[in-house]
């Protein structure tokens, strides 16, 4: 399995992005891709994750209504747009897999990591 993150950049408060995770190698499509972002001196936190078996989808209460997560199975990549951002959601952005389709952002339970894109808001 072989992720791929891109999209991350500068941005202003209250500006948008859109990351992008190009997924590749799995062998059936009970799985789950999950957004996590890690913050200097913090701990890696989930944000939102969407299944592909189902597109059920599972948000970080704090993100919700502002990040959405949709998938283009045809293009075997996931988004992650990104509204109204705030200078708390800058961030190391990293995509990852879960290949038992957990449905859920424990980081245990996620097996494989693509490369972090960086996204940053200043204010």
């Amino acid at each position: 399995v072989q992720l791929q993150a891109s999209g991350g950049g500068l941005v202003q408060a209250g500006g948008s992005l859109r990351l992008s995770c190009a997924a590749s190698g799995f062998t059936s499509d009970d799985y789950s891709i999950g957004w996590f972002r890690e913050a200097p001196g913090k701990e890696r936190e989930g944000v939102a994750c969407i299944s592909r078996s189902d597109g059920m989808t599972f948000y970080r209460d704090s993100v919700k209504g502002r990040l959405t997560i949709s998938s283009d199975n045809a293009k075997n990549t996931v988004y992650l747009q990104m509204n109204n951002l705030k200078p708390e959601d800058t961030a190391v952005y990293y995509c990852a897999a879960d290949v038992s389709d957990h449905k859920a952002l424990y980081l245990r339970e996620y097996d494989y990591w693509g490369q972090g894109t960086q996204v940053t808001v200043s204010s």
